[in-house]
C-alpha cells in the first residue's frame, strides 16, 4: 500500500462521470459491452467529489480519450471505500460488484484469483493496446502474473522512506539536509521535535485499519527481517528483528513521550496531523507529501524525504508496493482491448493522464516527486517521463535528493498481505497504547494468528 499508493481515505462516494446518471454508472455492464456499435466499459476509482481538480482532470481525460477512440465509451464509477479500504474491496469481490476494469493493490492478486473475478488478459496486452508496454518494469508485470498468465496492469509503484518536516527540524535545531540514518537517530530527533510542545509528535505511526501492519512490515524489513519464512508457509516475526521494531516504538512512545498521546491512527489521521504541522517524522512513500498538501492543507516546502533508517546503519531493505487494474471475468475481447487502451492513456503514457505534468504544475499538484516508478531505467518511456518531470517540476527536488541518492533494496509485500496486516495492527496498537505491553506476547499471538491464516489458505 502507498499512500499503497495506500488506498486513501475518502469522505464521499460519487457515482458520476461526464454527466452520466447514477444508473449509467452502475458497476454492471450489458452482456456484450456494446451499444449503438460502440464498446462500453465501466472503470472504478474515479476521484471523489471532494477532489475537484482531480475529478475534472479525470473527466477531461475521459472526454479526450473518447474523442480519440470514438468507438469506446468509458463509464466512470467512484466507489469510495473500495479504493481506500481493503475489507470493502474484499466484500465487493465476494459480492461480484466490481466494475469491468477494477483497481487493486499489488497484493490483491491472490484474493482476486480466489474470487473467480479475474480475467486472463495475456493475449490482449501488447504495443497495439499499451504502446509503452515494453518500457514497463518487468518486475511490476510479474506481480500481476500467475502461472505464466497476466491478470492485471501496474499503474503505480513506490518504496518507503523517512518523510520529515523541514520546518520542524529547523525549529528543533536539526539540520533539514541531514535526516536521521538510524532508528536511534530517529529517536533522538523525535525527542527534540516533541520538546517544541504544542501537541507536536516528533515521530508518528499507524496502528489501525491494516496500516499498522503495513508499517510494521517496512520497519521489520529495515531490520533485515521478513514477515514470512522463505517458503511462505509460516510467520517469521517473533524474533530479535520483530522485537526491535516494537521496542523502538515503545521507547519513543513511553520512554521519551515523543509520539503524542493520540494513537490508533489510520492513514488520514496521521496525514491530517502532518498537514497541520503537528508531525515531525513518519515513514511513507514520496506521494505522502502530495496527500499532505492536496488533501490536508499542508505546504510542499515543509516536507522532505530520506531513505528508510536502519538499526545501526543503512536499512537492510524497505517495503515496496503499488497498485494496478484487473479485468472482470466474462468481458468481450473488445471490452478488454478498450480497457487496456484507457489504462494506457490515463496511466502509462508520458504527457497524458497521471503524467500530464504541464497540466498538473499550475494546479499545485506535485511535479518532481520520485514516483511513480513504473518504467524500467533507461527505457524510452522512462526517459520521456523523466524529462517532462524535470521540465515542469513545481516542488524542490532537492528535498528528495537524499532519498534518491541512497536507494535501499526493495522487498515486496508478503502474500495474504492485507489479512496479515490486520493481525499485525494488534501488535502495533498494543505497544503504542499500553506501557506495560509484553512485546514477546504480542508477537507470539500475532505469529499464531498469521500461521492460522496461512494454514487455512494452503
Amino acid at each position: 500500500m502507498s499512500v499503497p499508493q495506500y488506498r486513501k481515505v475518502a469522505a464521499l462516494t460519487l457515482a458520476a462521470g461526464l454527466g452520466l446518471s447514477p444508473a449509467a454508472c452502475s458497476t454492471k455492464s450489458d452482456d456484450s459491452g456494446a451499444a449503438g456499435g460502440k464498446v462500453t466499459i465501466t472503470v472504478d476509482c474515479q476521484p471523489v467529489g471532494a477532489q475537484k481538480e482531480l475529478l475534472k482532470n479525470w473527466n477531461d481525460d475521459v472526454a479526450a480519450f473518447q474523442q480519440q477512440n470514438p468507438d469506446i465509451v468509458v463509464r466512470s464509477v467512484s466507489v469510495g471505500e473500495q479504493c481506500n479500504n481493503p475489507p470493502d474491496f474484499t466484500a465487493r469481490l465476494a459480492g461480484g460488484t466490481v466494475t469491468d476494469v477494477f483497481y487493486g493493490y499489488m497484493t490483491d492478486l491472490a484474493q482476486v484469483l480466489d474470487s473467480g473475478q479475474a480475467m486472463d488478459i495475456t493475449d490482449y496486452v501488447g504495443k497495439d493496446t499499451i504502446p509503452t508496454w515494453d518500457s514497463v518494469d518487468p518486475a511490476l508485470k510479474e506481480v500481476f502474473t500467475d502461472g505464466g498468465k497476466l491478470y492485471g496492469v501496474p499503474v503505480k509503484n513506490y518504496s518507503m522512506g523517512l518523510v520529515y518536516n523541514r520546518a520542524l527540524f529547523q525549529r528543533a535545531g536539526l539540520d533539514p539536509a541531514t535526516p536521521p540514518k538510524t532508528w536511534p537517530e530517529v529517536r533522538a530527533a523525535a525527542k527534540k521535535i516533541s520538546a517544541l510542545g504544542g501537541g507536536i509528535a516528533g515521530y508518528s505511526e499507524y496502528s489501525a485499519g491494516n496500516t499498522g501492519g503495513w508499517h510494521f512490515t517496512s520497519l521489520l524489513y529495515s531490520q533485515g527481517g521478513q514477515v514470512l519464512t522463505a517458503d511462505g508457509r509460516k510467520a517469521d516475526i517473533n524474533n530479535p528483528a520483530g522485537k526491535q521494531v516494537l521496542q523502538n516504538l515503545r521507547d519513543m512512545r513511553y520512554g521519551d513521550d515523543s509520539m503524542g498521546s493520540r494513537q490508533l491512527l489510520q492513514w488520514g489521521d496521521l496525514l491530517t496531523n502532518a498537514g497541520a504541522g503537528k508531525v515531525g517524522m513518519f515513514i511513507g512513500a514520496p506521494d505522502a507529501t502530495q496527500a499532505i498538501v492536496t488533501q490536508f492543507q499542508g505546504r510542499y516546502q515543509d516536507w522532505a524525504m530520506g531513505p528508510l533508517p536502519g538499526q545501526d546503519g543503512k536499512a537492510l531493505a524497505t517495503l515496496g508496493g503499488g497498485e494496478g487494474y484487473f479485468f472482470k471475468k466474462g468481458l468481450s475481447p473488445e471490452q478488454v482491448r478498450a480497457g487496456l487502451k484507457w489504462i494506457a492513456y490515463q496511466k502509462l503514457t508520458p504527457g497524458k493522464g497521471q503524467f500530464d505534468y504541464v497540466r498538473a504544475k499550475p494546479q499545485n499538484y506535485p511535479v518532481g516527486l520520485p514516483q511513480p516508478l513504473l518504467f524500467a531505467a533507461g527505457s524510452d518511456a522512462q526517459k520521456q517521463e523523466q524529462e517532462l518531470r524535470k521540465a515542469n517540476a513545481n516542488v524542490d527536488t532537492a528535498n528528495f535528493a537524499v532519498f534518491e541518492a541512497n536507494p535501499v533494496p526493495i522487498k515486496g509485500e508478503p502474500r495474504n498481505a492485507q489479512a496479515i496486516y490486520a493481525v499485525l495492527d494488534a501488535a502495533m496498537s498494543g505497544v503504542l497504547t499500553n506501557p506495560d505491553a509484553n512485546i514477546d506476547a504480542l508477537l507470539s499471538t500475532a505469529e499464531g494468528k498469521i500461521n492460522q491464516l496461512l494454514a487455512a489458505d494452503s
